[in-house]
């Protein structure tokens, strides 16, 4: 049985790499021009180099994101960037353009091609189109049921694959085409710019009546009309492998490198437990526990099952709910003395108690009763970014485990 893929976000090399660490099965990523996350970190010609070559040599996908809807002036520059990066070996690019589409086979005739959700697939007839243009994979339109997947993939050619959601934040427009943000700061979400304006909140205000602000209320809870719930299939694994697709991907290339290895890592556990035991597949609630503690949203099942309603709106706050912080990453271990070097991502301080994880394994925990600046000296706390930090560890680790604590604790 051929397992499904998991798809994991690179918003920049670093992320890539724990991506890849934590089991990933392919990684996706943008360039510093031409995706649809300008703000994420994204990566330069170097860096594809390197983050390509990291992820092969662990056998690991790579797949670059070139979804933009291009206009006039991206034509030229596009051309000019395809001829420096044809050299990588990059597996495949994601496109929603049928012009970057034409650009790609110009310059790398053999390129695989994956139609991005942003160019609205969903229904068997424009897949069965897409194919005839040379394209290997559909990533699903978010709009679409499991029963219309199951359609789909019944009705198109075996060689063809389909890409589907996971997990992460849900657009309010249909697809990701969305005019708001273009419309109301002149910053264009097809062209990787978008300003997020569906998690705003907005007040009513009568033309003749200026100045007089009135609230937008579904009831008295709240005012965020456009606010989605975040995507969360975990539980459902079996539902969406059972329909034929072959790629499950997680959302999140502007999320950090913590919210990476922590739902990565969840998901690898329930797609190994499901083909260890499909008949038997059941989520270990662990697992759910484990990754909520990433940043996140209320989750909801998107339109897999049922078109959403209000239950799949948060019409309360935009926030997300962040009950633990990243504090720290392993970039050395001796097993002799059971010191690691940690690199501090955020404030810790002796006494914290503290879980520490990484690829493949449950966490653990410790209180953190030993640290050394560079120098060796005692210090009682780290507050400084990315400051390297000597720590005794309670059971071994290595490079890249990461730490992590409970928010509340008192910094003294």
């Amino acid at each position: 049985m051929n397992k499904i893929e998991l798809l994991a976000p690179a918003g920049d090399l670093e992320k890539l790499k724990i991506a890849v660490d934590y089991g990933a099965d392919a990684v996706y990523f943008g360039g510093e021009m031409f995706s649809l996350r300008a703000g994420a970190g994204n990566l330069s010609i170097e860096e594809i180099e390197e983050g390509v070559a990291y992820a092969h040599s662990k056998g690991v996908r790579c797949h670059m994101a070139m979804n933009i809807f291009a206009h006039n002036e991206d034509i030229e520059p596009l051309r000019a960037y395809l001829a420096k990066i044809r050299h990588i070996p990059v597996d495949a690019f994601i496109v929603s353009d049928p012009g970057v589409i034409t650009l790609i086979k110009e310059a790398m005739p053999e390129a695989e091609l994956h139609l991005s959700t942003q160019a609205n697939m969903t229904n068997y007839v424009t897949a069965q189109f897409w194919h005839a243009q040379g394209v290997k994979r559909l990533v699903m339109a978010r709009e679409l049921t499991i029963d219309e997947i199951r359609k789909i993939r019944e009705s198109i050619p075996e060689e063809m694959e389909l890409e589907s959601f996971i997990h992460g934040a849900m657009c309010i427009s249909y697809s990701g085409r969305c005019l708001l943000s273009n419309f109301m700061i002149d910053r264009d979400a097809n062209r990787g710019q978008c300003a997020h304006p569906c998690r705003w909140k907005y007040k009513l205000v009568e033309e003749q009546r200026p100045g007089e602000y009135y609230p937008v209320e579904e009831d008295d809870r709240g005012t965020y009309i456009l606010n989605s719930k975040d995507l969360c299939m975990l539980e459902h694994l079996p539902e969406l492998i059972e329909a034929g697709v072959s790629s499950a991907k997680i959302e999140g290339r502007m999320k950090s490198v913590f919210y990476v290895a922590t739902v990565v890592s969840a998901y690898r556990k329930a797609i190994d437990a499901y083909y260890a035991d499909p008949e038997h597949f059941e989520m270990d609630p662990a697992w759910y526990e484990d990754m909520t503690k990433a940043s996140h949203r209320e989750f909801t099942t998107g339109f897999y099952f049922n078109k959403p309603t209000n239950e799949d709106q948060n019409y309360q706050t935009s926030a997300y709910t962040r009950d633990y912080s990243f504090i720290g990453m392993v970039k050395s271990y001796d097993a002799g003395t059971g010191i690691a070097v940690v690199e501090q991502r955020n404030k810790m301080v002796i006494g914290d108690e503290i879980e520490v994880f990484g690829p493949g394994r449950d966490f653990f925990s410790q209180t953190l009763d030993f640290m050394q600046d560079e120098e060796g000296n005692d210090i009682e706390s780290a507050p400084h970014p990315q400051q390297i930090v000597q720590i005794r560890m309670k059971e071994p680790v290595a490079e890249n485990f990461i730490l992590r604590k409970r928010k509340g604790q008192a910094d003294c």
